[in-house]
């Protein structure tokens, strides 16, 4: 059985320390690229599913020749849940 000595606790802190800033030191050199990269992808497929959106509507809209709006909903609106009556308070002095 092996017994911890002060030389080794100080050679573990010493690689805890250095392999802190080491860490440090390569997160800020990679880590700003990293971002970069995971930005510009993100925005290109943006860009792809906009396209693709953008051309779905235009096929769409292409293909029929008469709009037809629904009015039965715009005449009925869906009412909104009523919970209670409404009491109406004054003041007395």
């Amino acid at each position: 059985m092996q017994t911890a000595s002060f030389t080794g606790f100080i050679k573990a802190l010493f690689y805890m320390i250095a392999f802190y800033y080491i860490f440090r030191f390569l997160a800020k050199l990679f880590l700003p690229l990293l971002v970069k990269k995971v930005v510009e992808k993100a925005g290109e497929n943006m860009q792809k599913q906009q396209q693709y959106a953008q051309d779905n509507t235009w096929k769409k809209t292409q293909s029929k020749d008469e709009v037809i709006y629904n009015t039965a909903n715009a005449k009925n609106p869906r009412e909104t849940k009523k919970v209670g009556d409404y009491v109406d308070y004054e003041e007395i002095d």
